[in-house]
């Protein structure tokens, strides 16, 4: 057993816990301060002033009065394994430039991919390593990691291999879930999305399977990328072999991507730049996540989602980074997040939750996300005075590790 003492506050987020994350008032941070916590390794099993005696024989006592504690940081959302370098592209979008621009200029998802597939194994989970110990140095404890930057059934392969790789590296300090993308974009060899699919998603969706490499299975429902039926078409293969699954959905217009999304209980549905009353009613009415991603509307310069519609309507909602090389090259969540705030017009429980409790949430795990009894035992530590300078800091880093 571990305890925590003396924690100068504890953001336990019980009462968003308890109202499963949706609908939350800003007393339902619910914050304690000057308290202790008692956990072991799968739970935390005490949580207040006077330890029970009862409890003893500590393997570790850590005195926590200069730290503020709260729920594991959860990135629900990135893509972390690439080569390459994109920077260009930023400079000529702030010169003005439009996506067919850049991409004339030798830009877009197909320079990553060049990149990606011409990176040695070595040379990609090195960059992964780097990428991963950065998030965690900003106190972010649950990293999704998605493939998709390979788009032939080799490179997919080697990339699901690594996410592995990196996941095994760094259990069970950060924990790692592995998401399959194949699905991000059509080769240009093929005609259609299906084709592709049936070629290279599906044959190696179930390879990977067999080999219990992968989590969960993710796909780009976007016109120009996968329809409607291409989507609905790996959602019940991936399902048929037992796995999870989510979606880019609704970012450019509204294609019923929340809705799909939710007709298939997916773990959570991401972007929803565009997400109609219809499909926000659907995930409302749903345990499908709205994971919203703020980060890529600033770096694109793209209007953000409605936010207020989500929270009002009982959405789920949390937010990721959506760490990527072109259009969201930016990985502080937390940052991320704390601009968000004012746009989205969040409350601070809404805030700390779409980061912790629904972006646990937004990935399966339901045993985390809020720092209560019988829960799993994963916590962020902050350095400061009170949880409000954690915030009010835009890009400051007060996380420390234990």
């Amino acid at each position: 057993m571990i305890l925590l003492k003396n924690i100068k506050e504890l953001l336990t987020l019980e009462s968003a816990y308890k109202k499963d994350g949706r609908h939350l008032t800003k007393d339902d941070l619910s914050l304690l301060k000057d308290v202790s916590l008692i956990h072991d390794e799968k739970k935390i099993l005490w949580i207040g002033k006077d330890i029970p005696s009862k409890y003893s024989n500590f393997s570790k006592t850590i005195d926590c009065s200069n730290l503020v504690i709260t729920p594991e940081l959860v990135d629900s959302h990135t893509h972390i394994v690439f080569g390459g370098d994109r920077s260009f592209e930023y400079s000529l979008r702030i010169d003005g430039a439009d996506y067919e621009d850049i991409a004339k200029a030798g830009g877009g998802i197909l320079n990553t991919m060049n990149a990606t597939n011409n990176s040695s194994k070595e040379e990609l989970f090195k960059l992964a390593c780097e990428r991963v110990e950065r998030l965690h140095s900003y106190g972010v404890g649950t990293i999704e990691i998605k493939s998709g930057y390979g788009l032939n059934f080799d490179k997919e392969y080697e990339l699901s291999h690594i996410i592995n790789d990196v996941k095994k590296k760094y259990s069970p300090s950060i924990q790692i879930i592995n998401t399959y993308m194949a699905a991000h974009a059509i080769p240009k060899k093929y005609s259609n999305g299906k084709e592709y699919i049936d070629d290279v998603v599906i044959p190696l969706m179930k390879k990977l399977n067999d080999e219990g490499i992968i989590d969960v299975v993710d796909i780009f429902h976007e016109d120009g990328y996968f329809s409607y039926d291409d989507t609905e078409y790996l959602f019940k293969e991936a399902q048929a072999l037992g796995l999870s699954v989510k979606s880019h959905a609704d970012e450019f217009k509204d294609n019923d991507g929340a809705a799909l999304a939710c007709q298939y209980k997916a773990l959570s549905t991401d972007h929803l730049l565009r997400t109609s009353d219809k499909g926000i009613q659907a995930l409302a009415n749903s345990d499908t996540v709205a994971c919203l991603l703020p980060g890529t509307g600033f770096f694109l310069g793209k209007p953000q989602a409605d936010a207020k519609k989500f929270f009002n309507a009982g959405v789920k909602v949390a937010i990721g980074s959506d760490y990527n090389p072109g259009s969201c090259h930016w990985d502080n969540l937390l940052m991320i997040a704390s601009i968000s705030a004012t746009t989205y017009g969040m409350n601070m429980a809404q805030l700390w939750s779409a980061i912790t409790l629904n972006a646990s949430h937004a990935l399966g795990l339901k045993n985390q996300g809020a720092i209560v009894t019988g829960l799993a035992p994963r916590f962020s530590f902050f350095n400061c005075p009170s949880i409000d300078h954690i915030t009010y800091h835009w890009g400051r880093n007060f996380s420390i590790s234990q």
